[in-house]
């Protein structure tokens, strides 16, 4: 049996080795069994599992390639090829693997990004494919940027010269196109949101045409109310960028997971939403694992005061200065200052700028060993795993995704008309899936995290984001390390 074949081969190599993370057997063997039965599994990795899960992933994989697709991102693509297939080769192992956009036609793993996925699946080559998705919590939004389209100047006027007939009603529709946007835009360079008019005016203009230059092509076979439109406006140019992206991926794909068989591994204990996502599509899974969490690690320090304000009172900003120069003045190694409001944003790293000088930096990846990194969410979650760890996380305010965002106002629009709850559905589980991989650094230096956004005491909904941060002890009040 292939599970039983695995094991062995790893206790072996495990030996001789020492890896900090205790479950590479239990996953081994759970790959073995998904490889042999073909079957829909879902393995959950809590916190603290970092990279030490490749072993257990790619032992298997070394002793059964055939017909298997390894979907990475190409950060994880690199770490591969870099990193664990050499570990792998100390190791007297080898994994046979293709990449490229043909399947291969003998016993190799295929190694596939997201976009080269989507193609494979459209052009009918995943048949009797078995697939892998590590990082499977980020799985969906990879899946929506690998669709999305953005429509340039460039593309209006390839389209012009495309079709030299209908030049006129072209840039008459994109003149009033240009115009409407242009005045509805509540700030300089916004994102204004577009409904499907302009797609069936398009479509009406060319319906007795055959062949339209790409992304034209596939902009008029959408199905206007399951994409988010909107246009990135330029005012120094007076241009504008179209963007469209898929409100649910699944839904643009269907088969993609219910026609192969796969396995997904997540790296976060908060999943509901992708658990969600694949109830959608009627996508059931057959077997559904959590494998426990980082023993070896302590937990973290936890820093919410009481009667904190809530984010949309006058004297928030305020509260947000003085807390996190109590925060700053303590700590000697790096903090990491979380909040997605871009004007407050500013706004704090200049106050803390003039308190604490050079020390304060915007979204600085190479800050100094005692600096104050003032970023997004997003921008912290991209950069995270390349920078020096963090000694501090200070949360302004919690990861809600921004309903001025014009996806999320269309996702959020989409579940209104179906009569269901878009904060919890949608807006929370996002929110605590953002929580713990932010959180994940601290867990190398035991760090401390402070929460100064007072929905987390009021609201009831707050217990949940204690619990995704579990381990943790609670700090009463600040000492200097």
């Amino acid at each position: 049996m292939l599970e039983a074949y695995v094991h062995n081969q790893l206790k072996d190599l495990l030996k001789a080795s020492s890896c900090p993370w205790p479950h590479n057997l239990t996953l081994s063997r759970l790959v073995a069994r998904s490889l042999r039965c073909r079957d829909h599994s879902f393995v959950q990795l809590e916190v603290g599992s970092n990279d030490f899960w490749w072993l257990g992933l790619l032992i298997p994989l070394c002793l059964q390639p055939k017909d298997v697709v390894l979907v990475l991102s190409p950060l994880l693509h690199r770490h591969l090829l870099q990193v664990e297939l050499p570990k792998l080769s100390k190791k007297g192992l080898n994994l046979s693997y293709s990449v490229g956009s043909k399947p291969p036609s003998n016993q190799k793993v295929w190694l596939l990004d997201h976009l080269g996925l989507i193609k494979a699946f459209q052009e009918g080559a995943l048949q009797s494919k078995h697939l892998i998705v590590p990082e499977a919590e980020v799985f969906i939004d990879s899946l929506r940027e690998a669709l999305a389209l953005v429509i340039t100047s460039e593309d209006w006027e390839q389209l012009r010269r495309s079709q030299p007939s209908l030049d006129k009603n072209l840039m008459q529709i994109h003149h009033r196109l240009s115009r409407r946007l242009f005045a509805h835009a509540s700030r300089v360079d916004a994102h204004v949101k577009m409904d499907g008019t302009e797609i069936v005016a398009l479509r009406n203009l060319f319906g007795r045409f055959c062949f339209l230059p790409s992304p034209w092509s596939e902009l008029l076979n959408f199905q206007t109310e399951e994409w988010a439109s909107w246009a990135e406006l330029d005012h120094k140019s007076l241009n504008w960028l179209w963007h469209l992206k898929p409100l649910e991926p699944l839904h643009s794909l269907m088969g993609l997971l219910t026609d192969q068989s796969f396995l997904l591994l997540a790296g976060t204990g908060q999943n509901s939403l992708l658990l969600s996502q694949l109830d959608s599509v009627d996508c059931h899974l057959d077997i559904k694992v959590t494998l426990g969490a980082h023993t070896l690690q302590g937990p973290i320090s936890l820093f919410v005061p009481h009667k904190q304000p809530l984010p949309n009172t006058a004297c928030f900003a305020g509260h947000l200065l003085d807390q996190s120069r109590r925060l700053i003045l303590g700590i000697r190694g790096l903090t990491i200052l979380l909040l997605d409001d871009e004007q407050l944003r500013l706004q704090l790293t200049a106050e803390l700028a003039a308190e604490f000088g050079t020390r304060v930096a915007h979204e600085k990846t190479t800050p100094a060993t005692n600096g104050v990194v003032c970023c997004r969410w997003s921008w912290w979650l991209e950069h995270k795993d390349s920078m020096q760890l963090p000694e501090q996380l200070i949360v302004a305010i919690l990861p809600f995704a921004t309903v001025e965002d014009p996806l999320i106002a269309a996702r959020v629009q989409a579940l209104k008309r179906n009569g269901r709850d878009w904060f919890r559905e949608l807006l929370l589980p996002e929110a605590l899936s953002r929580l713990p991989q932010a959180v994940a650094p601290l867990r190398v230096t035991q760090g401390r995290i402070a929460i100064l956004d007072g929905r987390l005491r009021a609201r009831s909904w707050g217990m949940q984001f204690y619990r995704a941060l579990e381990p943790w002890i609670a700090l009463q009040r600040l000492l200097p390390n």
